[in-house]
């Protein structure tokens, strides 16, 4: 079940919006608003949360206060990788989640935490022990990131590529599974008692899909974070396979992100670009919280999309 809708994901950080095209993100903060409308009109219950802040910025959050979005929110995500590439260490933890709790005025959720196994597993290990120490009890949710490493043959979701060395590579060693499926010495530290959700992405038409649903089960996974690609929402057959996705990850309660900009939609044909009408972010919104949140036989709203999004 969807327990929560996010929108977009890391609004700070370049690699999921074109800040260049909105450098005081006023455009930004006006799409969430109308994207919150649009979901309360359809379901004026399930929670909405302020997609996750890269780096635990609270400055970015204290931005999106003065322009009135907490008022249109009921939580804020943060992501935290201290180990990996933020400017901060581990114990600071508790202190950015205070802040953040402070200047937003709003529950706190960890929608993305992790460490990679980039230099040894056991750093991995050592970072999950550490961070779960420091955090639990301060936020509502704990999404660890992520179940399985990102396959070598794909691309990592960012801008920097290889010319920033090694913070691009650690993005393929975040998971508590290898790519090849043998399991890291972190795993046996993940607690199996339902108290930490994971985040995990899928792809479109991922082959993980049925491998993570069957692994959260057998280890007790209740929540979890993933999310639906506005751009893929124009692929072929997009509608069969959110629904197939939403439908395997029906027995967990899913926080589900809402974000990237199809091409042809923004102000640049890029993703991470804003887009030039921000109303139709709003009616795709809209759109997945009717079929996703109001819970009918997905089967028969097989038109959704094209009345809602096209």
């Amino acid at each position: 079940m969807v327990e929560a809708l996010v929108l977009w994901n890391e609004p700070n950080n370049l690699s999921h919006w074109n800040f260049h095209l909105d450098p005081e993100w006023k455009r930004f903060s006006e799409m969430v608003k109308l994207a919150s409308t649009a979901i309360r009109k359809v379901n004026p219950d399930v929670p909405i949360v302020l997609g996750g802040v890269s780096a635990c910025d609270c400055d970015f959050l204290r931005l999106m206060a003065s322009y009135g979005v907490m008022d249109h929110v009921d939580a804020v995500g943060v992501h935290g990788f201290p180990l990996d590439w933020n400017h901060w260490q581990i114990d600071a933890w508790p202190d950015r989640i205070c802040e953040a709790a402070l200047v937003s005025g709003k529950p706190v959720w960890v929608t993305e935490v992790g460490v990679s196994s980039f230099g040894a597993e056991e750093v991995q290990a050592f970072g999950l022990d550490r961070t779960l120490q420091l955090i639990r009890g301060l936020t509502d949710r704990v999404h660890w990131y992520s179940l399985f490493d990102l396959p070598p043959t794909w691309p990592a979701e960012t801008r920097h590529k290889e010319a920033e060395g090694s913070s691009y590579y650690r993005h393929y060693y975040l998971g508590l599974i290898r790519a090849d499926g043998q399991p890291k010495l972190a795993m046996d530290h993940f607690p199996s008692d339902g108290t930490v959700g994971l985040c995990q992405w899928f792809h479109f038409q991922d082959h993980r899909l049925d491998d993570s649903v069957k692994w959260m089960q057998e280890h007790g996974v209740r929540y979890l974070r993933t999310g639906l690609s506005w751009a893929d929402s124009y692929r072929p057959n997009a509608v069969e396979w959110f629904d197939r996705q939403m439908e395997a990850l029906d027995p967990f309660k899913v926080a589900l992100t809402l974000c990237f900009t199809p091409a042809h939609l923004g102000v640049e044909e890029h993703h991470t670009s804003p887009p030039r009408d921000l109303g139709q972010f709003a009616e795709f919104a809209a759109w997945a919280a009717e079929r996703y949140t109001n819970r009918t036989a997905l089967g028969s709203q097989s038109g959704a999309k094209e009345v809602a999004i096209s």
